[in-house]
């Protein structure tokens, strides 16, 4: 109030004595009632609201938010910024002419802050910054600074020069400034700092670079430009900053290889900016659970050049997180993916390919918060699956070893060609599996990993449409006469189901997803999840398959109570329930596998769900060992037999090489 009352001094041409004695009435006044500031006086109701004023020395007001009975602030407008005190002081000087005095035009037009720079100070821009440096860095402040340097970047469409590109760069630099972060927090439009970002970009690619290159720098934003030509051998802007007063400084790279140079017409600019604290101002603003991991570095390049590689420091330099390499999507206002992939990264750096555009302007890497491995899943997924893997291995062989006593009959041939197929799709999936993790990622291998995913997928698939084909079968024994089709019809239906379908939606999967980039994850050999959702052309038909199998042995169960014994179908019926016995273990067993899949997914950070889900993953060679051979009364009645054999042929071949080396067995007394 202070402050107004002497501008309304200085306009109304009020006697000094005048404005000092307004001057005490307000002080006084202010001193006889103080106002609470930070705290609502009303009670706090879980999910009620209130305002209260800024200070008394600026402007707006500050919203509070009831949470567990606390008033939490939300939203801040506080400003000390406006149309009079942000130019300096002696436009607004009062200047003796014949006696009288005069004031500034300006400050009885009713321009905007905008309007009023591009007349007083349009070389430079200079006029505005002294008090712009001076300001507090309020929520209100940064919003009026954010609002003028958009306003700038609109109104001056053509001759941007260093030394306007200096100003500019300053006045950014004060709310980029690392000890603002948390009030951009409480600025009601959420999309100032993607306005601030989009409003830098703008200005930078109105600058005009001469043959010599320009550089600009300030703690909080450096811009570095320079001429191309196609005839040069490659261009790269080197950056280093630090992320705060107290951190070392991180380096960030730009490079433009000669290949890509050669597409540019000429004369061309190349224009680079790095901002150190803009990833943490748009994660501030946006509420996002994302952290970007080094500079965000911006490129204003000719529309010729469609790739350019980006080098990012680290900020964070934990082996246990994941990197990301993204871009920022100008229009949805997000970090996206699809703009970059990741080339190469170790603890300290990541190598980032990217495709500039209009929509993309803007580069980083994100560091997931969520742990991505540990020793102890490393340990049961390698142990496990050499246990699988040796269990199904021994599977197959015991599935040899009987064949011929097991499938007599037509049902329960077609039973074991079912689990044979199932023990065999899980093995190859196993093995590919072991295939992808030796390679070293989507980056180095890409061919390979593509490769490796696609089988996975397709032997992981065919693992769950083998149980259903045995559930049809199922179906097919209850409601329909076995024999009423071909043994060879049903087996060509049988593998149709078992490898058609998991052929066809492996195929289109990688048509669909891997052009664009989006059928890898960037960390592994697996389908991606964050870009393109691949990953439910996995886990949708395994989950439903699940489904449909339950359904089916409770159909069973129902149907089977009471069988009739007598019934030339008794041994169809025990056989149909043997499977259903089988089914009814195993399904459940795959379906929580994956169900525990999916809660990995969705909660990434739960290290109990990665545990279960390896343990289950991992074992599930062992558990088909188990529950469908070695618990199966014919199976083992078979291996006794062969054993039995087995033993009396050794005998009789003992007592055969016995008798041709002469020497007669010794005959009963």
């Amino acid at each position: 109030m202070t402050h107004t009352l002497l501008l309304y001094c200085l306009v109304f041409l009020l006697p000094t004595e005048s404005c000092r004695t307004l001057c005490q009435v307000a002080n006084k006044s202010k001193e006889m009632s103080p106002r609470p500031q930070g705290v609502c006086d009303g009670v706090c109701v879980d999910n009620s609201h209130c305002s209260q004023p800024c200070p008394p020395d600026s402007q707006g007001n500050m919203g509070f938010l009831c949470r567990q009975k606390k008033w939490h602030k939300i939203t801040e407008t506080c400003q000390t910024l406006n149309a009079f005190n942000i130019f300096e002081t002696n436009l607004y000087s009062i200047q003796p002419l014949g006696g009288n005095t005069k004031v500034d035009e300006y400050a009885r037009k009713p321009e905007t802050i905008t309007d009023r720079l591009m007349q007083t100070c349009p070389k430079d821009l200079s006029c505005v910054i002294r008090n712009i440096r001076q300001s507090p860095r309020i929520p209100g402040n940064i919003a009026v600074i954010v609002q003028l340097l958009h306003n700038i970047s609109t109104v001056l469409l053509t001759d941007v020069d260093v030394a306007k590109m200096k100003s500019y760069s300053i006045m950014a630099n004060h709310i980029l400034n690392s000890k603002s972060i948390s009030n951009w927090t409480f600025i009601p439009d959420r999309n100032s700092s993607c306005v601030l970002l989009h409003s830098v970009n703008s200005f930078a690619r109105k600058l005009f670079i001469n043959k010599y290159p320009i550089d600009i720098s300030d703690v909080f934003i450096h811009t570095m430009g320079t001429a191309i030509s196609p005839d040069n051998t490659g261009k790269n802007f080197s950056f280093s900053m630090r992320v705060n007063d107290t951190s070392s400084e991180i380096t960030g790279q730009v490079l433009i290889s000669r290949d890509e140079l050669r597409k540019v017409p000429a004369p061309s600019q190349a224009i680079s900016i790095a901002f150190p604290t803009l990833g943490a101002i748009l994660k501030a603003s946006f509420l996002e659970n994302v952290t970007v991991n080094g500079l965000v570095l911006s490129v204003i390049l000719p529309k010729e050049l469609k790739r350019i590689s980006l080098i990012f420091e680290k900020i964070n330099k934990s082996e246990e997180k994941r990197t990301q390499c993204v871009g920022w999507h100008s229009l949805e206002s997000r970090w996206d993916q699809q703009a970059c992939q990741i080339i190469q990264e170790n603890s300290q750096q990541a190598v980032c390919k990217c495709r500039p555009s209009k929509l993309f302007t803007s580069f980083s890497i994100l560091m997931s918060p969520h742990i991505l491995e540990s020793p102890i899943l490393t340990y049961i997924t390698y142990i496990g699956l050499g246990i699988s893997i040796c269990s199904l291995i021994l599977c197959l062989s015991i599935e040899a070893l009987v064949w011929g006593q097991v499938t007599k009959t037509e049902i329960s041939y077609l039973r074991h060609i079912c689990i044979a197929n199932v023990a065999a799709t899980l093995l190859m999936a196993d093995v590919w599996f072991v295939v992808a993790s030796f390679l070293s990622g989507p980056v180095a291998h890409h061919s390979g990993c593509v490769a490796a995913t696609f089988f996975v997928h397709f032997f992981y698939l065919s693992v769950f449409f083998w149980m259903l084909a045995k559930a049809l079968l199922i179906l097919y024994g209850i409601l329909i006469v076995f024999h009423t089709l071909p043994k060879s019809v049903l087996v060509a239906a049988l593998f149709s189901i078992g490898y058609g379908c998991p052929l066809v939606i492996a195929a289109i999967t990688v048509a669909a997803t891997e052009p664009g980039k989006g059928y890898l994850r960037p960390e592994a050999c697996w389908l991606n999840w964050d870009m393109t959702k691949a990953l439910l052309a996995f886990v949708v038909p395994a989950l439903a398959i699940v489904v449909v199998n339950l359904v089916t042995v409770t159909l069973v169960i129902v149907k089977t109570q009471r069988p009739a014994i007598g019934s030339s179908m008794f041994q169809e019926v025990r056989a149909i329930v043997r499977i259903s016995k089988n089914i009814a273990i195993l399904t459940p067993l795959l379906g929580l596998t994956w169900g525990f899949g999916i809660a990995m997914v969705v909660d990434d950070s739960n290290l109990a769900f990665h545990i279960i889900f390896s343990v289950l993953n991992a074992f599930q060679g062992f558990f088909i060992l188990v529950f469908g051979t070695i618990l199966d009364p014919k199976i083992r009645e078979a291996l006794k037999g062969r054993v039995t054999s087995a033993k009396w042929i050794s005998r009789i071949s003992e007592n055969l090489s016995t008798d041709f080396s002469g020497h007669p067995t010794k005959g009963p007394s």
